[in-house]
């Protein structure tokens, strides 16, 4: 059984109208990090069953779609998802991005989303200054490219632009390589694609 999230839902009120628990739902849909962060647009396996348009809650098995949380690393889950267009991607259910972002500044929606699904942070937001401030808080450090990490995160912030991708270890000649939600679709949204790193950045890395 699948249950469509709508404005206003909350994960309580969903197991109480179905008699399960919150508990079961999360076990049930491990895109849920937060029990008090779903969103509206996406869908919900309420008893173990897939159905029709059960975007992102079953595992590859059923559904085809890249698997698992808490395992690899960000910038392993992110490269599954090059080439597709964040205004598709953030409405999939694949990955736990707000739906409501607009399109063209999906950089920290698809980058939280991502570091969500690997286990390393459990909340998420859609703004680069938050997701920099909360992984400092956390206690994520600077580091030189060389002690970089693939999943590390890459900051750009000053007053041209504000923007982040993920680090994804050195190519064979040794130059960084980056995954992000970039700006490079004609209309100006973004699609999930190599690169994305200009200007001064700076990379966090989890302790």
């Amino acid at each position: 059984m699948i249950h469509n999230i709508v404005r206003g839902d909350t994960l309580s009120e969903i197991a109480m109208r179905y008699h399960t628990s919150v508990d079961r739902l999360m076990s049930l849909n491990a895109q849920i990090k937060d029990p008090d962060l779903i969103y509206a647009g996406r869908t919900l396996n309420i008893d173990g069953r897939a159905g029709p348009g059960n975007t992102g809650v079953q595992g590859p098995e059923k559904t085809g779609r890249p698997s698992g949380t808490g395992s690899g690393n960000a910038a392993a889950i992110a490269k599954q998802y090059i080439g597709r267009d964040a205004s598709d991607l953030k409405r999939s259910g694949e990955l736990p991005m707000n739906p409501n972002v607009p399109s063209n500044v999906c950089c920290a929606n698809f980058v939280t989303a991502c570091l969500q699904k690997a286990g390393a942070i459990n909340w998420h937001t859609d703004s680069v200054a938050v997701l920099r401030d909360k992984l400092s808080a956390e206690g994520w450090k600077r580091v030189d490219v060389s002690q970089a990490k693939p999943g590390d995160v890459v900051i750009m912030q000053n007053s041209r632009q504000s923007h982040t991708v993920l680090f994804a270890g050195l190519d064979g000649n040794g130059r960084p390589q980056f995954i992000g939600s970039n700006n490079r679709n004609a209309d100006g949204t973004q699609e999930i694609s190599w690169g994305g790193a200009s200007g001064d950045w700076y990379i966090l890395s989890k302790p």
